[in-house]
């Protein structure tokens, strides 16, 4: 293990930040066309939106998502006119024959459900916008898991599912997170929503701080065994990186350091091979854990292959030594 991770303040965490990017909210800040293995079993076209609204409350020591919020909540009508705005850059206002986009995922850089962040008033416009999905996706804290998300289901013509924050099953470090969220509230959330047939993916961090890269693969991996064992259906694995101020001071006092891309390796074929459901590595930026040259590219496309496919292949080869 590294160094003891130590309890830090909301005040800690914003004293650390540097300063927010310039948003518009009218329009979202990212917005792309990607590809995901479905629960269906087929590689499906996946219309995915960053909304652009107010800052989340809870302060985790790992995100970085801020950076793209407002300070106030943005204004009735705001959100469906990004979701406009998305759809006309990605050039979907009409679904093309043969090229339908069947999922679309809302993610807000905090929790769908956060009354400060998206209004009610706009659920039945968005709905309307989303008709045409066989599925939405949206994230949101697990403590704000109730009825509202019942009611916005049924704005919906199909299926939701809502993306949890796990992060990590480790005794120690979760309460040290700043997440303000037990498993028992995680269990709970997760019973809730399956109880009236909304689906589950769960968020889990690869090596999140003061863990060693055994221990991260390890934790990771058990994350993901305790999500599958609670019935979620699909786990998203986050590489834990710097970039939110907090994150490069405990780099700089030793503990914490990025994971490695063949811990990245490691964990989606570990829970792959647990044939429980769908395992997905965030491959953000991901050049960054790729310290060697001569694999880093066969590495990657390594698990773009696993994402897309949920198939473990052979390993990549590499000529230096101790690469793996």
């Amino acid at each position: 293990m590294l160094k003891e991770l130590p309890h830090f303040t909301d005040a800690q965490i914003l004293a650390a930040r540097p300063p927010k990017n310039h948003v518009d909210p009218r329009h979202p800040y990212a917005c792309f066309l990607e590809e995901e293995y479905s629960a269906r079993g087929r590689l499906d076209q996946v219309a995915t939106v960053f909304l652009t609204n107010r800052e989340c409350p809870f302060r985790c020591l790992m995100c970085d998502l801020w950076k793209n919020t407002t300070d106030q909540s943005v204004a009735v009508g705001d959100i469906p006119a990004q979701i406009d705005s998305a759809f006309r850059q990605l050039g979907i206002e009409e679904a093309l024959p043969g090229e339908e986009v069947r999922q679309v995922k809302l993610y807000n850089s905090g929790n769908f459900f956060d009354a400060q962040a998206i209004t009610r008033q706009d659920w039945p416009q968005i709905g309307d916008r989303l008709a045409r999905f066989q599925r939405t996706i949206v994230e949101n804290h697990p403590r704000l898991c109730n009825e509202d998300c019942l009611q916005f289901r049924d704005c919906l013509s199909g299926e939701l599912e809502i993306a949890l924050g796990l992060e990590t099953v480790h005794p120690e470090i979760l309460p040290r997170l700043n997440k303000q969220m037990t498993l028992a509230d995680f269990q709970r959330a997760v019973e809730f929503l399956l109880s009236y047939q909304v689906n589950v993916r769960a968020f889990i961090l690869l090596k999140p701080p003061s863990l060693d890269e055994e221990e991260g693969v390890h934790w990771a991996i058990q994350s993901i065994q305790y999500a599958f064992d609670i019935g979620v259906e699909c786990c998203s694995i986050i590489p834990t990186r710097t970039g939110n101020g907090i994150m490069e001071q405990l780099q700089a006092t030793g503990s914490f350091q990025p994971p490695s891309v063949r811990s990245m390796e490691q964990v989606l074929e570990a829970g792959l091979q647990m044939k429980k459901g769908r395992v997905f590595m965030d491959l953000w930026d991901a050049e960054q854990f790729c310290p060697c040259q001569e694999c880093a590219r066969d590495r990657l496309q390594r698990l773009e292959i696993m994402n897309k496919t949920q198939q473990v292949p052979e390993p990549a080869k590499c000529s230096q030594s101790g690469c793996g």
